[in-house]
This record gives C-alpha cells, structure tokens and sequence, in this order.
C-alpha cells in the first residue's frame, strides 16, 4: 500500500466487531492503519452457534478481513497472532502462518483482540468440553453433535448408546440457552424418522449452571419466559448445580442434596469469558491493573492509564461493569476511531465513552425468543421476529444476508438442516473415544494389593 512518508502509524490488534468499527472510523483520516488478526476472517460471533448445530455454514458468518477494507485505501491487512508489546519502542510483535516473528511499529495502538472460554482455572476441561469462540470451535462441535447420534445408531449397549445421545451445555447465559434450544430442535424435529436402531427425540439435553435462573443479565420476566420455552421443548434446565468435574464420559455436579454424576459423551461449554493473554502481557508492560478476568481497567476515555497513545476496548477493557456483548465492542471501536481521527485533526478532546445500552436479545427455539429492550419486553413470535430482523440487519450486506435468509426458511419452515457435514477424520475420533469408553468399562475392577 503507498502511503507518504511521516504518516500517523494507527496498528489495531484484532479484526473483531471493535476493531473493524474502529478502522472503518478512521476510513478518512489522515493516518496510515494497519490491522493485525489471528485469521483472515471476521466472524460475527453472536450467530456462531448456529453454525455448530448446523443452520448456518462457516460461510454465512465469518467474512474474509480484507473484503471490508478492500475499498480503505488507508487501511493494510496483516495476518499473524500478535504475542508481545513493546510500549518503549512502540512496537508490537506478531507470528505469521508459518511461525515467523515479525514486528509493526505504531504511534497509536488500539487493542482489540477479543475474549477466549474462561474454565475458571480447570484448564483441562476444555479437551471434554469446548467452547464456542470461532469457526474451528464451531466446525469441531457440529461434528461432535452430529456423530454423537451416528455413533449411538451403531451400538449393541443400551447404556452406551443412551451415553451418546447425552448433551450437557455448560452456562445458561445467551450462548447456552441458544445451544441447548438448537439441540433441542436437532432431537425432536429434525432427525427422528431418520434413524432405525434409535429414536433422536428421546435424546436428553441438560443446561446446568450455578446460578438461579437462566439468563441473569436479562429480567425476571424474560429469563422466566425463556426457562419455561426451554421445558417446553424438552431442555432439561438444572440450576443451582455446579460442575465440579468433566472427563471423556461425563460430567460430575454438585448441588444442595450432594455430588452427582451426569454420564454424557457430548459436553459444551459456555460458563465464562476471560480476556485474551495478551491483555496480561500489555497489563504488566504498562503496569496498568487488570480485573480477575485479565481485563484491563481503562480510563473514561478508554486509554491505559499513563499511555495516552494506546487504547483498549471491546472485550479486553474493564470500564464501569460494562457487560461482554457485540454492543459494546461496536461502540467502543467507532469512539475510539473517532477519538482518533480528531486528535489527528487537532480537534479538542471530546466527551468520554458512554455505552448506550440498546437491550438483550436471545433466541430460545424456533420461533420463540425473549428481548429486553430498555422497558420493553417481548417473547416469543414477537422477541423471535426482533432477533431476525436485528442479526439480519447486522450481518455484512450482500451474500451472507441473502444465503442466511434462505437457510433459516428451510429450517424454521421446513426441518431440515442444511449444514450436517461431518468429516471422516472427525467420526474417527469420535469411534475411538467410544472404542476407548467401552474398553474402560469392560475392564476388570482393580485387584486389591494386600499388605
């Protein structure tokens, strides 16, 4: 990209919501940008399980970075995993697809390189129990989900195959009640018939969190409308009740009455968020403090405290107890870009960041979803046809609105899914976990060694 020399060097980490509103507002300005992803997609997360139960193709919700920005002629895209901030040299260091380190210079840096799956310090469950924060999380879980009923299909074991046609969904929030309604409709309405040896909707769904109710940011209303939606449908919703252990075959919970063991080949996890590594690592460079999540804690107008010339948004700021939604990292992305765009111009400072709170929304079943929309609470149809007038209104114009259309009328009018695709890589795996689970249970209690 040419650019003239002595420009203002503005280098974003990341190309999620916050970073792509922050780059489109700065289109104008007079400074050279340059954005630094992981990947060469944008994913637009708040529809990404749809993708892992098989609505939605990889396609419908992650669009290529440099599509965006194809027309920015002040904007380069640069792919690499940034590992380090050098905020003496103001410089940050970044690994390419073939594990070559490579280092951008900036005069401005906004961090915005989003949240991972927080296991709250049990690491280890994440090989039982994914996440859900890209397209490979997504790609990975359709395949557990859909070879979890193949493989049922294929054993002799009634309890083997009742193990299989398990599902246990960690964490009632928004992205567990969605998972746990979509497995709910995989079940009951599009797969029976499908089958000879088993019966998909006898398949046992189970959403467990610690908390009351499901949905806790949403009102008592809604979060009550959503749980009774969930019941209905045959989502078995097990609050108060704490994961205290996953492994290969199940999940271990405690509740009031005691331990209990929920035996169950497909797990999913969506209890938690915790800030990008990076956050730690630029935390303790600029000696900037960090919440317990690795967030770090932002002056109003979203700099790190000491360091005008970087700013921190999205998922990776802590400010005021802002929650971790879409919203938010749109509207810090669009501030800061604005912010500046003017201090280039050499504008005043302008007022600090305020969050405009537009609402919850989450989508239960077909059909049925609840939205908080400051005083206005709808469920059901009317909460069902905001959430597909809003996510349609902010997926990427073009394709992805139109191909999205089409899929979600084939599957709410219809029963099908269109993205059922499993891989015979993927439904290896999956048999020699079930190999490896019957062999186990086979195996001979220990001898007892006597003294």
């Amino acid at each position: 990209m040419m650019t003239e020399q002595g420009q203002h060097r503005v280098v974003i980490v990341g190309a999620g919501f916050g970073g792509k509103y922050a780059a489109r507002a700065l289109r104008r300005a007079d400074a050279r940008v340059t954005i630094l992803n992981g990947t060469n997609h944008h994913v637009f997360e708040p529809l990404i399980y749809q993708v892992a139960t098989g609505l939605l193709s990889p396609g419908e919700v992650a669009t290529p970075v440099r599509e965006f920005f194809r027309g920015q002629r002040n904007t380069e895209v640069l792919q690499g995993w940034v590992t380090d901030v050098d905020v003496q040299s103001r410089t940050v260091t970044a690994t390419g697809a073939d594990g070559t380190p490579y280092q951008v210079p900036y005069d401005t840096l906004i961090m915005a390189a989003g949240a991972g799956q927080s296991y709250f310090g049990n690491d280890r469950f994440a090989e039982f129990a994914p996440g859900l924060k890209s397209i490979d999380d997504a790609v990975e879980l359709r395949a557990r989900i859909f070879s979890a009923f193949e493989m049922a299909e294929l054993e002799t074991d009634p309890a083997a195959a009742e193990r299989w046609l398990t599902f246990v969904v960690v964490g009632a929030g928004p992205t567990g009640v969605e998972l746990a309604g979509q497995l709910a409709e995989i079940a009951r309405r599009t797969l029976p018939g499908e089958y000879r040896r088993i019966d998909p909707s006898k398949a046992r769904i189970v959403l467990v969190d610690a908390v009351d109710r499901v949905l806790p940011t949403f009102s008592a209303q809604s979060s009550a409308a959503a749980e009774k939606r969930l019941r209905r449908i045959g989502v078995e919703v097990r609050l108060g009740t704490k994961v205290v252990d996953i492994d290969a075959t199940g999940v271990t919970v405690e509740t009031s009455a005691g331990t209990e063991r929920l035996a169950a080949m497909t797990k999913i996890w969506s209890a938690g968020v915790a800030a990008a590594p990076l956050a730690r690592r630029l935390a303790e460079a600029t000696g900037a403090p960090a919440d317990r999540a690795g967030r770090i804690q932002v002056n109003p107008d979203l700099t790190v405290p000491g360091h005008p010339e970087i700013f921190v948004i999205g998922d990776l700021m802590s400010l005021d107890r802002l929650p971790g939604v879409a919203q938010v990292s749109i509207q810090s992305g669009g501030y800061v870009g604005r912010t500046i765009r003017d201090r280039l111009a050499g504008k005043p400072a302008g007022r600090p960041f305020h969050y405009f709170d537009k609402g919850n929304i989450a989508t239960v079943a077909r059909f049925s979803a609840v939205a908080d929309l400051r005083g206005l609470r709808l469920s059901g149809l009317a909460g069902w046809l905001l959430w597909l007038g809003v996510h349609w209104a902010y997926l990427p114009r073009g394709r992805n609105r139109a191909s999205s259309l089409i899929r979600w009328a084939v599957a709410f009018l219809g029963r099908r899914r269109p993205e059922r695709a499993v891989t015979s890589r993927q439904i290896n795996a999956r048999a020699a976990l079930g190999q490896a689970t019957a062999t186990e249970a086979a195996a001979p209690p220990p001898v007892p060694v006597s003294s």
